[in-house]
């Protein structure tokens, strides 16, 4: 009997040649969404038409105890009490990303009991806090932005999401508002004030302030560090007009290794109003800026097109940065990425920003009408990602679930965006999917050219939007070939590379081997056995092995030969995807790949 290392011999080096096996194989997908707006997705609230539900929002925690995240919802121009007074939603959320019931704060609900004015704009900025009063429910952060009443209200919470007591913070602008985690690490989320008006260094430039809370939910104000053009070690780069601190900030961690923390911050109105980000480097002694990239057309790796046209609203631009949240590292590369949008671009396009440990773009892929895989439906300036937010795991399955605000004429609506993991393993060797059914392709056979090369994140988007299982994909010249499960694997002379797509419908796999011989594995996906058609006699073959995706042996000790059918006993293998090697002699097999439920 060979050894394991002489077993895998043609599957090994395939697994250790980083040339061959280069693409990271794990990824999110998109699985599916829920729309919450004024009757839709189990809210049975009353919306009235500029109302601005869902300008601003977060995951709030689980308020009612009940196991499932809730969230927090903005809707800044509420009239309750006054015109434009403003109002937040706490939604009880189910499992699944409708709403099981609400509780609405404002001046005449969930027992707030404070004076709000004409245009105060009360929920214009939300977040998320954890528990700050240490009575095991978590809190709430609400800006109400206006110079007649401007304030950061710290809002605890009974567990019926009614207010328990609040701690106003005057003299606190906050056009949007974000949760940032414990940057001084004294066991408080701390918050990011944003105010792209402000006049600090310039008209309109921008800037926004770190704020850090004290025990009784206080700003301790001698500590708050404000970044602008003149402020926080920023230095040039912003010009008047920019917009700089947008309306979310997203914090994404230390995402270079060099011990200092990376925020990013939108300006969504420089460059003409085609608007920008900015990944900062923030000192881990004041939380000054010593470093910064800028990401926008054509600077930072960002290669898509912005549009400069004047917008109905009278602004111009599409307005990129506006919102963002991070939601981890969606493929596999180590790396925290990015979500962000441009709301003024056609009906609005959200972006993942798939980003490089520099700070860079590494490449993006966008969720709109006709991208992404999501189906929407979205309304002509609709403005679809104003504000995102990152839930995490809302089911408990693995699922990551964001919030993208949207909603034409002004009431709002809010899109809980629900994305699966979804592996794409690689066939070992250099491989393509020949024939069969193309779902996509952007490569010319007859010219050998590409049209709009794609990096490997946007070829597996392309799979998930054509529901295609098996993928070819040339990383030097960006070719993606999408199929049908009725093509079969052939050599590669031009070096591609086949995968799979886990998250297809269609896991009804005919199996092809690397060598082509007819040979027929049943059931797929198998649960205990699995058969194999097609050997004429035991004297054909001289061993058998299972390989996962990683190159992992599992030995198969119990199998029997009936007539020309191999049956196996599958039933030690976890959940997933494995190659079934057959040796004819040492340097010869067949592979064949099969799912195990």
């Amino acid at each position: 009997m060979r050894t394991t290392v002489l077993i895998f011999l043609g599957i090994s080096l395939f697994l250790n040649n980083s040339k061959l096996f280069s693409q990271n194989t794990n990824l999110y997908g998109p699985e599916n969404f829920v729309n919450i707006s004024d009757g839709e997705g189990g809210f049975n609230g009353t919306l009235e038409g500029g109302d601005r539900f869902s300008r601003d929002h977060d995951v709030a925690g689980d308020i009612n105890n009940d196991g499932v995240l809730d969230l927090v919802v903005g809707a800044r121009s509420d009239d309750d009490g006054e015109t434009d007074a403003g109002a937040v939603y706490i939604l009880f959320m189910n499992p699944d990303g409708t709403v099981s019931t609400h509780q609405k704060i404002s001046m005449l609900e969930g027992n707030f009991n404070e004076t709000l004015t004409e245009g105060n704009f009360f929920g214009y900025g939300v977040a998320g806090i954890g528990d700050y009063n240490n009575d095991s429910i978590p809190d709430i952060a609400v800006s109400a932005p206006t110079q007649s009443n401007t304030a950061l209200y710290i809002i605890h919470l009974n567990r019926d999401g009614t207010v328990k007591s609040f701690v106003k913070n005057s003299n606190i602008i906050a056009q949007g508002l974000s949760a940032i985690g414990d940057l001084n690490e004294d066991g408080r989320i701390d918050l990011v004030a944003c105010n792209p008006g402000s006049d600090d260094g310039g008209t309109d430039r921008g800037a926004i302030s770190i704020l850090f809370l004290n025990e009784q939910s206080e700003i301790e104000t001698s500590d708050i560090v404000t970044i602008s053009s003149i402020n926080g070690g920023f230095g040039s780069g912003l010009e008047n007009g920019d917009s700089f601190g947008g309306r979310e900030v997203a914090m994404l961690g230390d995402i270079d290794n060099d011990g200092n923390k990376e925020l990013a911050v939108g300006a969504f109105q420089s460059e003409g109003g085609k608007g920008a980000i900015w990944i900062l480097s923030l000192s881990s002694d004041n939380y000054n800026v010593i470093s910064k990239q800028k990401i926008t057309e054509g600077i930072g790796g960002f290669t898509d097109i912005l549009d400069d046209e004047m917008n109905p609203n009278g602004t111009s631009g599409a307005q990129f940065g506006h919102a963002m949240a991070s939601p981890r590292d969606l493929n596999s590369d180590g790396v925290p990425d990015l979500i962000t949008g441009a709301n003024q671009q056609d009906e609005g396009h959200a972006y993942i920003l798939y980003l490089n440990s520099d700070k860079t773009v590494k490449t993006f892929t966008k969720i709109n009408n006709t991208e992404g895989g999501f189906n929407l439906s979205l309304e002509s300036e609709e403005r679809f990602s104003r504000s995102i937010s990152f839930i995490g795991d809302l089911r408990g399955d693995g699922s990551l679930a964001v919030n993208i605000g949207g909603g034409a004429g002004g009431t709002g609506t809010l899109y809980i965006l629900f994305l699966k993991p979804c592996e794409f393993p690689q066939e070992p060797g250099f491989n393509f999917w020949n024939e069969g059914t193309t779902l996509f392709s952007n490569w010319n056979h007859n010219t050998q050219t590409v049209t709009g090369p794609l990096s490997f994140e946007q070829c597996t988007v392309k799979a998930y939007e054509t529901d295609a299982i098996y993928v070819t994909f040339k990383e030097s010249d960006g070719r993606c070939i999408c199929k049908a499960n009725d093509a079969f694997l052939d050599n590669s002379d031009e070096l591609s590379s086949a995968f799979t797509n886990s998250c297809s419908s269609d896991n009804t796999l005919s199996i092809p081997t690397l060598s082509k011989n007819d040979l027929i594995a049943y059931p797929i996906p198998t649960g205990s056995y699995l058969r194999i058609d097609g050997l004429t006699s035991a004297l054909e073959f001289k061993e058998i092995e299972v390989v996962d995706i990683t190159g992992k042996s599992f030995p198969i000790k119990n199998y029997t030969m009936i007539n020309e059918t191999v049956e196996i006993d599958t039933q030690q293998l976890s959940k997933g995807i494995y190659f079934l090697n057959i040796y004819k002699n040492e340097n010869t097999f067949d592979s064949i790949k099969f799912i195990k439920q």
